[in-house]
């Protein structure tokens, strides 16, 4: 079985304007796809968003400055994402379909396999 890493990505302003029922028909529709991905799913989180990240890039000079906020400026950000594990790519793409944010225009997900180094 090979891993993979679902990224889920959006947009913060769309996500934040969500009402409270749009946020229980998220999260229902999150928690159909764990049950539905059962064993399969090994680890996901929702992350804070972009805006609370902090990125660490050189100075040029051997060393390494922090800045507040994500390293590129972009409409989209990572929100979340799970760990899966899955026969191939095709079982994932089935199973990342039912994540409710490949239905609405403001997100999406990227889907990369996991190198194993092991």
């Amino acid at each position: 079985m090979a891993k993979y890493i679902i990224l889920i990505y959006g947009d913060a302003k769309q996500w934040e304007a969500m009402t409270p029922a749009q946020q229980e028909a998220n999260e229902a529709a999150h928690a159909a796809f764990r049950d539905a991905g059962g064993s399969r799913v090994l680890g996901g989180h929702e992350l804070e968003l972009a805006p609370m990240a902090t990125t660490l890039r050189t100075d040029g000079a051997d060393g390494v400055t922090t800045t507040d906020g994500p390293f590129l400026e972009a409409k989209e950000a990572v929100g979340g994402y799970y760990l899966v594990e899955a026969a191939d790519l095709d079982e994932v793409l089935a199973l990342a379909a039912r994540l409710p944010e490949v239905h609405v225009a403001h997100s999406g997900v990227e889907i990369r396999p996991i190198i194993d180094h092991g």
